[in-house]
């Protein structure tokens, strides 16, 4: 048996061990468009890629760099290839923290062209946390018991076909990309 998972456009990624040229935007949109938030336990579908989009938004509202609105469209893509892992049983694996965060940070040189920076990865969790609010709220009708986050921009929660979701995905991805001349 292989230590490769088959992507959707066919490649061969070894997770543990990834070659970045395997890695590939069209596998991250795809795959991201069908993985459901909260491991499945929502009231209706919303997936990562969505969440995503949102935080990618939410990051240019914010008057955040490109670069930072990528970082916050990719901040997930490893799922694609090692799946979601729920936050509370996520903090007791720290073999697969250590593997997300390595597949992440090749994900992020592939894109991004370097990691980033410490105050980059506080944005980003700032404003992951901020959506994350959001979706506990709004799609488990889970009462917070922080203060609401404020957010610029609109969060919506209708059901989108994957097509949709993946569509948006990678035109939000060669949109920033182009802008920040990567």
């Amino acid at each position: 048996m292989s230590d490769c998972i088959t992507t959707y456009t066919g490649r061969h990624i070894d997770p543990v061990n990834p070659d970045p040229d395997m890695i590939c935007i069209e596998d991250i949109a795809h795959a991201l468009s069908l993985i459901c938030r909260g491991n499945g336990h929502v009231q209706t579908f919303f997936s990562v890629g969505q969440h995503c989009i949102n935080c990618a938004r939410e990051a240019l509202a914010r008057g955040c760099s490109d670069r930072m609105a990528l970082a916050c469209l990719l901040h997930d893509a490893s799922e694609c290839y090692l799946s979601d892992v729920p936050r509370p049983f996520k903090k007791t694996l720290a073999g697969y923290k250590r593997q997300e965060e390595s597949l992440l940070n090749l994900i992020y040189e592939k894109y991004l062209g370097n990691l980033l920076t410490q105050e980059e990865k506080k944005q980003l969790k700032e404003i992951d946390d901020d959506m994350l609010w959001f979706d506990l709220t709004y799609l488990l009708n889970e009462t917070q018991t922080t203060k609401k986050p404020l957010v610029h921009i609109s969060i919506d929660y209708k059901v989108h076909p994957f097509e949709y979701t993946e569509k948006e995905y990678l035109e939000l991805f060669h949109f920033l990309t182009q802008k920040a001349g990567r």
